[in-house]
């Protein structure tokens, strides 16, 4: 019993004793609404995709100069760290936002819809941000400038991690949170907290999950190498094409068969399927491109394990040929269990006890993830979705309707400044 209740006990002392932090938070927060808002406007009407947000990061150095942080530019190409010393010692807590925009074209009609287009991958598209990271910047300046009005109480320092490229840049193989962790951002850190705006839960709200929370994300490319024929004689052929689909198929069996769906789900999905240039001719050569989608490094390893060995032997028993490579990009987002129960009681103070929801594992992945393989970190989904909204019927994330409702802002603000006080206050 006393295992139990010590911990508890624990959490409501930590809670109980943030409780002037917290008011003085909630103060400043709402003088700083309309400010928060017309960044993540300007933001928005401006976006930058992965590795190009300059004019982001200027904007995020100069506030936090205004401050009186250190300051530090060009960390892992586009990103800003400013650090915040608090007036008595403690723990180094880390704060991250995710800067850059998608290559889409908005829909939406606003008033500070983007304007911005740029060459992605040697095509010329509209930018937008139509994952929430413009809000995620907005939402962590102005936790800075909360923050920074109550330096001479904090116990700890706060690291203000403003990221580039969470959406990955086609060309590079290092980028974002990795090339962050890689540069020494993360070493003098003791835990560390990011949210991520969801346009499916309603505003008001926060979303979270102990333990793994969102997938790890690979890609898989496919070669299969058959013999080139007449599409009259295709007994002539060793046909790739068939091959292919049989393969397709056969990685079906994985998910239905191989992994235990009943702790957590994975995801193998094939995306493109290219082969031949003409319809009488079997070609010699198919490729295949797709994602998968696992939580944790065993489940990883035994999908990644199985995929290799279905495409060979199903290509080997046509008289084929499979190359298979898979490439590793983002981790799993798990939060401790143990951070996960002392943070809780801040998701209750922050927004109430019927507003924070115990979520089912998200197969989208956040390489936030690198973090956390650094330190203990958590992560949050902050509601976006306006009240009364159909979550079935509410633009997903990157697509060029994707849409934000502002009000939910300042929970944002509060939130990922009620962590920072009440995690340093807690190792009192």
């Amino acid at each position: 019993m006393r295992t139990i209740l010590l911990p508890l006990l624990l959490l409501s002392f930590s809670a109980v004793a943030q409780s002037n932090l917290h008011t003085k938070i909630d103060e400043k927060a709402d003088e700083i609404e309309s400010k928060v808002i017309e960044w993540r406007r300007d933001f928005h009407q401006y976006p930058e995709l992965g590795n190009q947000e300059t004019r982001t990061a200027k904007i995020v150095a100069d506030h936090l100069r205004s401050l009186g942080m250190e300051v530090s530019e060009n960390v892992a190409v586009t990103g800003v760290v400013g650090v915040l010393k608090g007036g008595k010692p403690g723990p180094t807590v880390a704060l991250r936002a995710d800067m850059d925009a998608l290559p889409v074209t908005e829909r939406n009609d606003l008033p500070f819809k983007s304007v911005n287009t740029a060459t992605y991958n040697g095509q010329e598209t509209g930018v937008m941000h139509a994952c929430g990271h413009d809000s995620h910047v907005a939402i962590l300046m102005g936790v800075a400038e909360v923050m920074a009005g109550m330096k001479d109480e904090l116990k700890g320092s706060v690291k203000f991690i403003f990221q580039p490229a969470e959406e990955g840049v086609y060309d590079v193989d290092v980028f974002g949170a990795e090339q962050m962790v890689q540069e020494g951002v993360m070493e003098d850190v003791d835990a560390i907290f990011g949210l991520h705006i969801w346009s499916q839960i309603e505003v008001g709200k926060i979303g979270y999950r102990s333990g793994p929370f969102m997938a790890a994300v690979d890609n898989l490319e496919v070669t299969i190498s058959g013999t080139q024929a007449h599409g009259a004689s295709p007994w002539s052929s060793v046909d790739p094409i068939v091959t292919a689909s049989q393969a397709v198929m056969g990685l079906q069996t994985i998910l239905s068969r191989n992994v235990n769906i009943t702790e957590n789900p994975a995801v193998v999905t094939i995306g493109a399927i290219h082969g031949g240039i003409r319809h009488n001719i079997i070609p010699e050569e198919v490729e295949m491109i797709g994602t998968i989608r696992t939580f944790g490094d065993e489940q990883q390893t035994l999908v990644h394990r199985r995929i290799t060995e279905v495409i060979t032997n199903i290509a080997e028993s046509a008289g084929a040929k499979a190359d298979v490579r898979i490439g590793k990009l983002y981790p799993s987002t798990v939060n401790p269990p143990e951070l996960t129960q002392k943070i809780t009681p801040s998701m209750i103070a922050v927004a109430g006890e019927g507003n924070v929801i115990a979520m089912p594992p998200v197969t989208g992945a956040e390489d936030f993830s690198f973090f956390q393989r650094e330190k203990p970190g958590f992560f949050i989904f902050l509601g976006g979705m306006k009240k009364g909204g159909d979550p079935l019927k509410t633009p997903s994330h990157h697509t060029p309707d994707f849409f934000i409702d502002e009000s939910g802002f300042m929970l944002g603000v509060r939130a990922l400044s009620y962590f920072a006080v009440d995690y340093m206050e807690g190792l009192d």
